[in-house]
């Protein structure tokens, strides 16, 4: 099911209604069922894939926790192997035979391992990364392992967060759902308001520039430089309005219901560099790489050389959980690339010299990084390699009149980024003057709240977009 589509609007309040309403023993029944509805609303048989993963895990916890010595890794690695080979069969297994396939052929040898007629069940890695989060704390000693297995299996399928993040700890959800949530007034406005900015994010700006974006990238053959530049810029935006806007909705859901889930995004494109940019960028993911693949491979504890090598190879597997292409390959080397020459940078700074006396002005940094992590986007959002590398080409030899098949689309489209970017400033800014949304004065908030609903009415895309992060 989708935010964004009517049927939710009818299931989000019957599920917080009946939620209230209920006695507090069946209310984690209650959130269970409501959760594998939503779910099922997608593909209904992959149902059965939560299940299994479901199950390996819940069992696997208390198998740890119980166990000593080998015996406890061996648990986990059964645990990390399941959830990876479920991961690895549905979203990888045809990248790798493709590849496979392409190598046979420059050998001249046939390929006979067939490939497999599968959808790639919704969502798929971020409920498999928050499994494997809950393993891994068990192992570490962090997290007890969870004896109901209702309350774990509510872990897992949540319905706010269940398809696209955020990646949450079971240190910070798990114990919730335990809690007496009585109705609070004060989250129900906190929620709603989170809701409602969600919504803009995703149908005023994010939906209204995938309309240009989709016609250039869809076709970089039929257009110039000027076009192609102009959309990997919108791109950016788009794919920041599209997922910060679901998990802002994410969070709205939960805190109308209670319940407090991480924060997702704090003002990307406000940062001043590419690991400032990361650091505030689908942050469960990041910190999820942190902690479970950046650090045990040594982190910064280590020569400056293995330290980049580290943020390298971070960011290549990043790229890779993305999505099963050489495209996301390349955008996630990339960005380690990018990591990396920072890291040098620094040291080289600390270590005297023309840099360390080289002070760049916040906006100059800041443009700087919007520039480079546009870059990256090509490859992100390109439909293939040789797409990526003929917008490339394209970008830098060609110019003309950009693309514009309706100028109203370009108007609604600066409207939604100006109003976006306000908001981005003012919290980054003047976060302690109210400005609009959470101003003192009710008179000035209740029209703030109006304006914005009258944009997402007005000029909001309803078509049912799906958001880009479910194809993760």
């Amino acid at each position: 099911m989708l935010f964004n589509s009517f049927e939710f609007l009818i299931f989000f309040p019957v599920v917080t209604l009946l939620y209230f309403l209920l006695p507090h023993r069946f209310r984690w029944l209650w959130l269970l069922a409501s959760s594998c509805y939503f779910y099922m609303a997608f593909v209904p048989i992959y149902i059965l894939i939560l299940g299994f993963t479901i199950v390996v895990d819940y069992y696997a916890g208390i198998f740890i926790e119980k166990a000593s010595g080998r015996k406890r890794k061996l648990f986990l690695v059964c645990s990390l192997v399941a959830n990876i080979g479920v991961l690895a069969v549905f979203k990888y297994y045809n990248f790798i035979n493709e590849n496979i396939s392409v190598l046979c052929q420059s050998l001249g040898v046939v390929n006979n391992i067939p490939y497999l007629s599968i959808l790639l069940p919704i969502g798929l890695s971020f409920h498999t990364f928050q499994a494997m989060s809950y393993t891994i704390e068990v192992y570490r000693g962090n997290q007890k392992a969870e004896r109901h297995f209702g309350i774990y299996s509510l872990y897992v399928m949540f319905y706010p967060q269940l398809v696209a993040g955020p990646i949450e700890r079971p240190q910070n959800v798990l114990h919730q759902f335990r809690e007496y949530h009585k109705f609070d007034y004060t989250k129900f406005i906190e929620g709603c308001k989170l809701l409602l900015w969600g919504f803009f994010m995703k149908v005023v700006v994010a939906d209204r520039l995938s309309i240009y974006v989709d016609a250039i990238y869809n076709n970089p053959g039929e257009h110039n430089g000027t076009s192609l530049t102009i959309a990997t810029f919108l791109f950016g935006i788009q794919i920041y309005c599209d997922f910060a806007g679901y998990s802002t909705i994410a969070l709205g859901c939960a805190k109308v219901i209670g319940f407090e889930l991480m924060t997702n995004f704090k003002r990307p494109y406000l940062a001043t560099s590419p690991s400032g940019f990361w650091k505030r960028w689908h942050i469960s993911l990041s910190t999820w790489f942190q902690d479970y693949l950046y650090i045990p491979l040594g982190g910064s504890r280590v020569k400056i050389s293995r330290n980049c090598f580290n943020l390298f190879i971070t960011f290549m597997v990043s790229g890779l959980w993305h999505g099963a292409s050489w495209t996301f390959i390349i955008w996630g080397a990339l960005n380690g690339l990018y990591l990396a020459g920072e890291r040098l940078i620094n040291e080289a700074r600390k270590n005297g010299g023309i840099l360390s006396r080289i002070q760049l002005p916040r906006v100059v940094a800041t443009l700087i990084t919007v520039l480079l992590i546009s870059f990256g986007w090509i490859f992100f959002r390109a439909n293939s390699t040789h797409d990526a590398l003929l917008i490339m080409q394209k970008i830098f030899t060609t110019s003309g009149k950009p693309y514009l098949s309706d100028p109203s689309q370009l108007l609604f489209s600066l409207i939604g980024i100006t109003v976006l970017f306000a908001y981005d400033l003012q919290n980054e800014f003047f976060v302690n003057k109210n400005i609009l949304i959470n101003n003192r004065n009710v008179v000035i908030r209740n029209v703030t709240y109006a304006s914005i609903v009258l944009l997402i009415l007005l000029i909001g895309v309803f078509d049912g977009g799906q958001f880009i992060y479910f194809q993760f």
